[in-house]
């Protein structure tokens, strides 16, 4: 992509953690829209995405990041220089925003996103989807790497996500309300299903094998045990992974419209040999960009 990075932009933030009260209730509101005022000010934003904002919001997992590097007219900007982001400790995770377009369509990309693991309460996990909604996005692609519990799958394999199940005792939408979307929101239809089916026809069109099954999050660091994987099997969770439940939940929340998209980078079975390591989970989400990233594409002009 022809990238432009914000040096010496207005940009500013505390590269430190952000307090956990920022991120919720009103505040978490407030913050947010100084975080996308923030955004549109950086340099060598091309005007109109300036100040027509941004049709869709996509969040890229572990390993999906080079995705961004296909963004046209695209400005940079890390975490750490936004007003309320933390930093991005995740490995394969670049933690930056990438603003441009891609599929013809006016993107902000979150290149890596922010984890339970890293010592984040849900709503900080989720304070990046209020940046990208505040910024104009009304629609959300949110990716993983994740944990196939399925044992007809294989890694590598494309999943789409039907719906989620939130194991991590935490949710980002604990304390105050925030005085924009309901106090109770209603996730029973989590993603679009018009969304589901664009996704469907452009995977038959494109040839390739989608998956579809149900996601499940936990906090990690730590990949569950042999007794937590049997368990969520029994469940109906199809893949497991440490993300994206949070962001869908406050997307919702705010009207966005979602869509769910997973690369089964590891078998986690209970009766297996053995279990993958962080290494080999990037290396396989990294052998399956590029049909994931043509996937992405063909999707983002539907949506």
């Amino acid at each position: 992509m022809a990238e432009r990075h914000a040096s010496g932009s207005p940009v500013t933030g505390d590269p430190s953690h952000a307090p956990a009260e920022g991120h919720v209730g009103p505040a978490a509101v407030t913050t947010a829209r100084a975080a996308a005022a923030a955004l549109r000010a950086t340099p060598g934003l091309p005007a109109d995405l300036r100040d027509a904002g941004f049709e869709l919001g996509v969040i890229l997992g572990s390993g999906l990041g080079p995705l961004a590097d296909e963004v046209e007219e695209a400005v940079s900007v890390p975490f750490s220089q936004v007003p309320g982001m933390p930093a991005s400790t995740a490995p394969g995770h670049a933690g930056r925003f990438v603003l441009g377009r891609l599929s013809g369509r006016r993107v902000a990309l979150l290149q890596g996103r922010l984890h339970a693991y890293e010592g984040h309460p849900a709503s900080t996990c989720a304070f990046p989807v209020r940046v990208l909604h505040a910024l104009g996005a009304e629609r959300l692609v949110v990716t993983n790497a994740c944990g196939g519990l399925d044992p007809h799958w294989r890694a590598g394999d494309l999943m789409l996500q039907l719906d989620f199940i939130n194991h991590t005792f935490d949710h980002a939408l604990t304390g105050p309300a925030d005085g924009v979307g309901p106090r109770f929101p209603v996730t029973f239809d989590a993603y679009d299903e018009a969304y589901l089916e664009a996704a469907r026809a452009a995977a038959r069109r494109l040839d390739l094998r989608l998956r579809e099954g149900v996601y499940l999050a936990i906090a990690g660091p730590a990949y569950a045990t042999r007794a937590e994987l049997r368990a969520f099997r029994a469940w109906g969770a199809d893949a497991i992974g440490m993300s994206t439940v949070h962001e869908v939940t406050v997307a919702r929340s705010l009207g966005m419209r979602v869509l769910g998209l997973s690369v089964v980078t590891d078998m986690a079975l209970p009766d297996g040999r053995e279990h993958a390591t962080g290494d080999e989970v990037l290396r396989v989400a990294n052998l399956a960009g590029e049909r994931f990233q043509a996937l992405v594409r063909a999707l983002l002009a539907e949506l």
